[in-house]
Order: C-alpha cells, then sequence, then structure tokens
C-alpha cells in the first residue's frame, strides 16, 4: 500500500514572489525529506503538469489585485482544506497594495492602466476575499516557520 502523502499546491498572485525563491531555495536542504512526504500537485516553479485538484494544504503568496486573482483564489479555498497565507502581500496586502494609498491626483494618473489591464480599485490581503488557516509573514516568510508549518501540517493529516 502506498504511504500517505500531503496533498500541497503552492499559489501565487500580486508579489514579487520573493517566498517562491526561498521555498525552492528550502528544497536545497529538506528534498529528498520532502519527496516521501509530500505530494506537489500545484508547484508552477517545479512542474509544468499541475493540477486543480484537492489540496490538503494550499500554501499562496501574494495579493489580489484582479477580479481573475479573485476567482482563482476562491477556487483555491474550495479544493483546500487549509489555505496558508504566505508573505506580507498575502497577509497584509502591503507593500503590492501601496497604491490604495495613493492621493486622487496621483490615481487618475494610473486609472487607464487600471482600466487597460483590468485591475480592482484596491488591492487587499488573501483574508479580505477567503478564509485564511495559517499565516507566514514577512517579506519574504522566515524559512524556518515555513518548515514548523509543514511540519504541523504532516502531522495534522497523519503522513508523518
Amino acid at each position: 500500500m502506498p504511504k500517505k502523502k500531503l496533498a500541497m499546491g503552492w499559489f501565487t498572485f500580486t508579489c514579487s514572489e520573493d517566498n517562491t525563491i526561498l521555498f525552492v531555495e528550502l528544497l536545497n536542504q529538506y528534498y529528498f525529506q520532502w519527496k516521501e512526504l509530500v505530494e506537489f500537485r500545484h508547484c508552477k516553479v517545479l512542474k509544468t503538469d499541475n493540477r486543480h485538484g484537492r489540496f490538503d494544504v494550499a500554501f499562496v503568496e501574494g495579493a489580489i489585485s484582479t477580479k481573475k486573482e479573485e476567482d482563482k483564489l476562491r477556487e483555491i479555498r474550495k479544493k483546500s482544506k487549509k489555505l496558508v497565507a504566505v508573505g506580507a502581500c498575502a497577509c497584509t496586502g502591503l507593500p503590492a497594495g501601496q497604491r490604495n494609498s495613493f492621493t486622487p491626483e496621483m490615481l487618475s494618473r494610473i486609472t487607464p492602466f487600471l482600466e487597460a489591464y483590468q485591475l480592482r480599485d484596491k488591492i487587499v490581503p488573501l483574508g479580505a476575499i477567503v478564509k485564511v488557516d495559517d499565516s507566514l509573514p514577512g517579506c519574504p516568510m522566515v524559512p524556518g516557520q515555513f518548515v514548523q508549518l509543514l511540519e504541523k501540517y504532516l502531522a495534522e493529516f497523519g503522513v508523518k
């Protein structure tokens, strides 16, 4: 009988993707351990065959800046038992959402771009749209906190 693995997704929205870089760096140390424990169902930085099936845990970095991102986030939440906001943009909306505090004059200058790229009036953190089960704050996240949280979910889902 095959060993149970944690079904995991890693998703990115509006941000610098610094958390993805740290996640990949963590694989230098943990890859051989994690490949036995984690099924990376969706992680574009690792593979081209990404699935949108069910996830035990979805790690999501970035703020929400478009209706399309909002819809995708809602879909991820429906398919995930746990959803983790990763990084400052996902947790607070900043720094990606700095335009939320622009003056009316500054906003009038960027309005054509907002319309052209179908951007939301306000950039928001994940928790403004869906339920977030855990957060890894920081810009970028603290790698050790990610490892601890992953260990927590491996135990919670009976993998380890």
